[in-house]
């Protein structure tokens, strides 16, 4: 059950404090309040054909690319923690601490010069494994990857260290603008700079005065309180108990509704950032306590991106008046009834979509060896959303399966998603 001290939950500084009783049923209270702000708001339609077409898609996809939460691993902007995992190891510390911040900062990276040159974007090395000099334009969530790269490996700036972030002493305001400085020929700044800064100081704050001053810190704790038993929903459940800024809510027709968006990718990063090679071991080093899939009780992550490639995939359907907003660029207001609509969406798309995709697995005659065992919807956001970004810069198509016309990805300033 949810208790609350308060119910304004428009500001990420928002004093309210929620918990979860013992009695709690277990679900995931993000896929209850999900399906009922989907039928609530009855604007964007789930269309089964299309889950059913999509599953066998991405089923065949995740087949040959070998897609697994190890994927991870090979993005050249992430920091690859060391293996084993041992916790004294300091880079691992520091691995963790990274996640942490860029997900409290994994919010509205879409520009309003979207497709023009001079957008808002990062210039750094195209990965931590490029020994050169030469540089390249990062934009969208990779520019804020880019940056904090580029503060903590060209200015030699700890950004990741909660006690140094969380000071205005250490680290002033003006500090954390240059740290996302654009590039030279851009005309944007990183959009809600002022949001940003409130965000790193309240989390750094809460986590050197409650944790011992690291992400890390918070982890052990959350074991602690579990005893060593802790799963991937009660870890998110104390981060939105924790932090005001991941708590990610809205009221609609009288009903908490729980999105959640950021607490369940801190959770999901974490995981996959420390997922252990199947060859090796199948304990996660994270969560030792836990048998079967970790992340299965997550849902998709409702941002931007994702309800976009939904749409094309013809998975989400569109009135034509949603269709004639996203096509003029209108913005959509945090809350509204058509925002609500499009994030509950496709958290139900999404959850029936992996329904259809176990379901193809369990069919498969040698089902052991087809795929791997990990498919959830944090997954499936995975590779949708990389999906998506590659058929932005041209690197994919879908071929084999009628598409929708790409729309471009709807307009909300929040500090959300």
């Amino acid at each position: 059950m949810l208790s609350e001290t308060q119910n304004d939950s428009n500001t990420p500084l928002d004093e309210k404090v929620l918990t979860w009783s013992d009695e709690d049923s277990g679900l995931n209270p993000v896929i209850d309040s999900a399906e009922f702000a989907y039928k609530q708001t009855n604007i964007v339609q789930v269309n089964d054909e299309g889950i059913s077409v999509a599953a066998h898609h991405i089923y065949h996809k995740i087949k040959v690319e070998s897609y697994t939460p190890r994927t991870w691993r090979t993005h050249p902007l992430h920091l690859i923690p060391v293996e084993p995992y041992v916790a004294s190891e300091p880079s691992n510390k520091k691995v963790l601490d990274w996640i942490f911040l860029i997900s409290s900062l994994n919010f509205s990276f879409w520009s309003s010069r979207e497709g023009h040159p001079d957008r808002y974007g990062v210039e750094w090395k195209s990965g931590w494994d490029d020994l050169g000099d030469s540089r390249r334009l990062w934009t969208g969530y990779w520019s804020l990857v880019a940056a904090l790269n580029r503060a903590l490996h060209d200015d030699n700036i700890p950004i990741s260290d909660p006690y140094f972030y969380s000071s205005k002493v250490l680290c002033p305001d003006s500090l954390i603008e240059s740290v996302f400085r654009p590039a030279s020929q851009c005309s944007e700044t990183v959009p809600l700079l002022q949001e940003r800064i409130s965000v790193m100081r309240e989390v750094g704050f809460i986590l050197c005065t409650s944790f011992g001053g690291s992400y890390q810190g918070f982890l052990e704790e959350f074991q602690r309180r579990h005893d060593g038993q802790g799963t991937a929903l009660d870890l998110v459940k104390m981060v939105t108990d924790t932090f005001p800024s991941f708590r990610d809510e809205v009221f609609y027709n009288g009903k908490r509704v729980c999105f959640w968006k950021r607490a369940q990718i801190l959770v999901a990063e974490t995981w996959a950032a420390f997922y252990p090679d199947p060859t090796v071991t199948n304990t996660h080093p994270l969560f030792p306590g836990i048998r079967g899939p970790v992340i299965q009780d997550l849902t998709m992550f409702a941002d931007y991106r994702v309800p976009q490639i939904l749409h094309h995939l013809k998975i989400l359907v569109y009135p034509a008046s949603l269709v004639r907003k996203l096509g003029e660029g209108i913005d959509i207001a945090p809350g509204s009834k058509e925002e609500t609509s499009l994030r509950a969406g496709s958290i139900v798309a999404v959850e029936r979509l992996k329904d259809a995709i176990l379901a193809l697995i369990a069919e498969a005659p040698n089902q052991s060896n087809s795929i791997p065992n990990e498919v959830s919807s944090v997954l499936i956001d995975f590779f949708l959303w990389d999906l998506a970004k590659k058929l932005e810069r041209g690197d994919d198509k879908i071929e084999g399966i009628k598409t929708a016309h790409i729309l471009p990805a709807h307009r909300t300033r929040s500090i959300w998603y």
